[in-house]
């Protein structure tokens, strides 16, 4: 059984693939809808982030601390924001 650490990463790892798609892919699919359009379906698609970011953290809070696991939190968006950007959006990735 994995740890509480390796759960909460895995849950973070779901829930920030939802954040992702809810905060930007409306950008390449619903640019052509008026913005209150993108902005519900965004807000659909952020609901299942919740659902999984919120278990998430009350895992991870049992072992580590708040600094530790928005640092963790930060990491995985990160490892998970650049592959949809450049795989998914077709963006590079530079300064």
């Amino acid at each position: 059984m994995p740890s509480a650490v390796w759960k909460s990463a895995l849950l973070l790892a779901c829930s920030n693939v939802f954040m992702t798609f809810a905060w930007y892919a409306h950008l390449k699919e619903l640019s052509a809808k008026p913005w209150y359009i993108a902005a519900f379906v965004s807000r659909g698609i952020a609901l299942f982030e919740y659902l999984i970011q919120v278990p998430a953290n009350r895992v991870g809070y049992t072992v580590m601390s708040l600094p530790q696991l928005k640092i963790m939190q930060e990491a995985i968006a990160l490892a998970v924001f650049v592959p949809f950007a450049i795989a998914y959006m077709k963006q590079p990735i530079k300064l």
